[in-house]
């Protein structure tokens, strides 16, 4: 196999397995053979195919996105930036998201232009939520991701007829059908001859899947040893739903079910019975995540343009949650997404020391790659997979360099990226992913995003245009 190595590296974020955590080396090496890391650190002596000047690089394991909506997403921006429902508790879940989609053309554009931005910003492994599509297992393969494919489905779809009321319409088989497709998309993602490609199995929320599709569902990722997704405690909506439907909170509800426990990842689990927007007061879904071994998806972008945010991931992550970090929704930018996390905490709790740097970027590293089941990613060891980054530190946005991480997350971002490797791949070369034809991708999607505009009023209960439901910053002359 090749071997490559980054010849003196500036600075490296080491992981140091008697300490059970990264630590920073400095003016080493870095060697990787095929997609296993053979050297890290001092002065690497062997064979070499491949050298790269690592004099102005920081060197860093590869983030672990444990959350993602990539056939979406990417086209919501500029519609869904300042948009949610005031009879819906703030969110945009129902009234607005239903109606403004991507279509079947648009969609692998959409894919595209989301894989090459979560690439650029570091990220290596990617939990990518999805309805499942033609061509999705090949592109995420031709991405050069390390991907676990999760194809969402569910027991009924929810719609609102009037804005304030959330009605659920229930298929016949409860979802049956859904699940056995979603079953055959993961088998196909496994059998993928890439060898990057993995599954999770994911029923879509709480409120639109019956307790049965759950279980079930809990119950096969348990006995295939695969990890296991679910929508839960997200809004004020599912919250009241879900209560009024069981007489308990969404997270006593799952775990009534036998599912709130390890192996089981809740997307998102912001709306605690503690939480200030809601009111139940004789639970303690507290401790009870933090009893279960559950662990917790935290996306904070997406709820804090909704005005809503964790109470908080600091607390979390103190009390022994596991948590991993997503990115559900634009921009998809994990740097971006560790630094939101960071300042909302802090606000939240008034108090800067709520969350350090160093959590979060466990979170995004160790943290996700462990809730995933997996101890050779995340991490710069001899032995774990060759997932990677390198960033400039010359660049204007990195200098001075006192931290690096502290410039990358707080200042630089997914600017200062410059190179990515994955399973040893070089998939992000100066910064451009060679894999995808970004700007006919952007054109496409832009495209798409006309198509959706004009569909719009065809889908709104209130008959509005796209721009009155969404109205521009500005009126347009």
């Amino acid at each position: 196999m090749p071997v490559t190595v980054i010849r003196n590296a500036a600075w490296i974020v080491a992981y140091d397995a008697e300490q059970g955590s990264h630590q920073y080396l400095t003016g080493g090496d870095v060697a990787f053979d095929g997609d296993t890391i053979t050297h890290v650190g001092g002065r690497y002596d062997g064979p070499a195919e491949t050298e790269i000047d690592g004099t102005n690089r920081l060197v860093s394991p590869g983030l672990v996105n444990i959350h993602s909506h990539p056939s979406s997403e990417a086209m919501n921006k500029g519609f869904l930036d300042e948009l949610g429902s005031p009879r819906l508790g703030m969110s945009s879940l129902y009234e607005y998201m239903p109606l403004f989609r991507c279509d079947d053309e648009g969609r692998e554009a959409c894919v595209q232009v989301t894989y090459s931005e979560l690439l650029k910003s570091g990220v290596t492994t990617l939990v990518d939520l999805s309805v499942a599509w033609d061509g999705w297992i090949d592109t995420f393969a031709a991405s050069g991701l390390r991907g676990i494919v999760s194809p969402m489905y569910r027991s009924a779809r929810w719609y609102t007829d009037n804005g304030h009321v959330v009605n659920y319409e229930w298929e016949a088989d409860g979802g049956r059908a859904a699940m056995e497709q979603a079953i055959a998309t993961v088998d196909a993602a496994m059998a993928h001859p890439s060898g990057r490609l993995s599954g999770m199995i994911s029923p879509s929320q709480i409120d639109t899947c019956t307790p049965e599709l759950i279980r079930d569902s809990f119950a096969l990722a348990q006995e295939r040893g695969l990890p296991f997704q679910i929508h839960a405690a997200q809004s004020v909506v599912e919250f009241t739903e879900i209560t009024r439907r069981h007489g308990m909170t969404p997270l006593e509800w799952l775990d009534s079910l036998g599912v709130l426990k390890a192996g089981a990842i809740i997307g998102h689990g912001i709306f605690l019975n503690d939480y200030g927007h809601v009111f139940w007061p004789e639970a303690d879904d507290f401790g009870l995540l933090q009893r279960s071994g559950a662990a917790v998806a935290h996306c904070p972008t997406v709820f804090q343009r909704r005005g809503i945010t964790m109470n908080t991931v600091g607390r979390y992550i103190r009390g022994g949650i596991p948590v991993g970090i997503g990115t559900d929704t634009y921009p998809h930018n994990m740097l971006e997404e560790m630094r939101t996390a960071l300042y909302i905490s802090r606000v939240v709790s008034r108090n800067p020391y709520d969350l350090r740097t160093s959590d979060i970027f466990d979170a995004a590293t160790t943290g996700g790659a462990k809730i995933l089941g997996r101890d050779d990613i995340g991490r710069l060891a001899v032995g774990a997979k060759a997932d990677l980054f390198l960033a400039d530190i010359t660049h204007p946005q990195m200098m001075p360099v006192r931290d690096p991480l502290r410039s990358l997350i707080y200042v630089a971002a997914e600017r200062a990226v410059k190179d990515v490797f994955v399973d040893g791949r070089h998939v992000v070369v100066d910064g451009e992913v060679p894999a995808f034809d970004l700007p006919a991708a952007l054109e496409k999607l832009e495209a798409a995003q006309r198509r959706a505009e004009e569909a719009f009023r065809t889908l709104d209960f209130a008959g509005r245009t796209h721009d009155q439901a969404s109205p521009f910053t500005y009126g347009r002359g």
